[in-house]
């Protein structure tokens, strides 16, 4: 037997690879000679010997049975001798952890009990709370998954969360999505009733409860830093009828609590948070009319603002979706369903300016599918695209919108092997 296979028969033995999403690290150890193999990026399987500890030029490194790092060229690099400065303090090192981004945190739960337990116990989101760094993470569920997918803001990184262990009826059925702090919260019907499941980003788990005060669907919510709110829709529980009551949901204590009740009953309607106040914009009353109206609840003093004719220009079809509203930088922006055009909403003057289309196909199916959100300093679309071929594949894109400008140029983000169906059921995006 030559060398060659020799050595390729030996790495069958010890191919012991885990493979993640791209941009994703992929760690190869082998139990008899100690070795651990970290990759760079695109992840992809390869063959240790441990005989042989020449490796792809790709690995960024290995190390050898006594912890010594080898570079590919079997030469132990020549770095320089930090052993006599001191150890970095507990507080330096978790300000320092702080700062990670949340996309690598699964990495923090490999390193030793003490990080894992600053991870799982949720204080290292609340050290990031405290300094004002957070970061942006879209979560979505798309048409035929059965497990909602985490992405970054740039949509670089990607990750499934684990299965929600709820019954047939809540899978395939219809769901609402909302996320306050570190939970995303999703809301829908199993076969014994309504149902609440959250997932903590802390421990990657998902949880049932709390229950809203009054279950509902087809509700009108936002989420304001570590709050969210929840308006209208239909009642889910005993007997049934459009609401006016409102709730907001607290992570920390995982808890609702009553506000106080809108103007208008209200199903099919949406929100958002603008000016220190929950808006509820749209939708229809209990006799199926349509709402040109908008609420806007004052956080401070507790008082619901009706707002007429907010909508007035805005055309409305039966199967419609609830209005596509998002909001950046203090500025409630708008996707009209019927044209695919973009509206910035001037709060003087109670109107709506036009700004261009959106490569995105929102009149296909009434508004359904579409995913319109705020992204930061951005607004973030995903679903069909209007301005190429894609197929069945989702499309995503951004701009930084500005209320005084004529047009906005639109910027596409490509997500590589994880494009998703174009049909987004639910999105929601986490601020942590």
């Amino acid at each position: 037997m030559s060398k060659e296979e020799e050595t390729e028969g030996e790495a069958e033995k010890v191919d012991m690879c885990n493979e993640y999403d791209n941009n994703s690290v992929m760690i190869c150890e082998d139990f008899g000679d100690n070795l651990i193999v970290i990759a760079q990026n695109p992840p992809r399987k390869i063959r240790a010997c441990e005989n042989n500890r020449r490796l792809d030029p790709s690995l960024n490194r290995f190390y050898d049975r006594e912890g010594k790092i080898v570079g590919s060229s079997g030469v132990e690099p020549q770095d320089a001798d930090y052993s006599n400065l001191p150890p970095l303090g507990d507080d330096v090192e978790v300000m320092i952890l702080a700062r990670v981004p949340i996309s690598e945190y699964w990495k923090l739960y490999l390193l030793n009990k003490r990080y894992l337990s600053l991870s799982k116990s949720g204080d290292i989101f609340k050290i990031r709370r405290g300094i004002g760094f957070r970061e942006s993470s879209v979560f979505m569920l798309a048409n035929g998954d059965k497990r909602w997918s985490a992405f970054d803001r740039q949509f670089t990184y990607h990750r499934k969360l684990p299965e929600i262990p709820s019954d047939m009826c809540f899978s395939s059925g219809d769901k609402e999505s909302l996320c306050a702090g570190t939970h995303l919260i999703v809301s829908g019907k199993e076969i014994g009733g309504v149902v609440i499941w959250r997932y903590e980003l802390e421990t990657n788990r998902w949880l049932k409860g709390p229950f809203m005060i009054n279950p509902r669907c087809l509700f009108a919510s936002a989420s304001c830093g570590d709050f969210a709110f929840v308006a209208g829709g239909i009642r889910m529980e005993i007997g049934t009828g459009v609401l006016d009551t409102a709730e907001r949901y607290n992570p920390d204590t995982k808890s609702w609590e009553p506000l106080r009740r809108m103007h208008r009953k209200r199903k099919l309607c949406s929100g958002c948070y603008m000016d220190n106040k929950f808006y509820v914009i749209g939708g229809r009353d209990d006799q199926g009319r349509y709402l040109t109206c908008g609420e806007a609840y004052d956080v401070d003093k507790s008082t619901w603002q009706l707002i007429p004719n907010m909508l007035e220009h805005i055309p409305a079809a039966t199967y419609q979706s609830p209005p596509l509203v998002a909001v950046v930088n203090n500025e409630l922006y708008s996707l009209e369903t019927s044209s695919n055009e973009l509206k910035v909403y001037l709060k003087s003057s109670n109107s709506w300016k036009k700004l261009g289309s959106v490569p995105v196909r929102a009149d296909s199916n009434g508004g359904w599918g579409v995913a319109f959100k705020s992204l930061g300093n951005e607004l973030l679309v995903i679903g069909a695209s209007s301005v190429s071929a894609r197929g069945d594949s989702m499309t995503i894109y951004t701009c930084c919108p500005k209320a005084d400008a004529e047009e906005l140029r639109w910027r596409p983000l490509e997500c590589g092997k994880n494009r998703l169906s174009h049909f987004i059921l639910n999105c929601s995006v986490m601020f942590a």
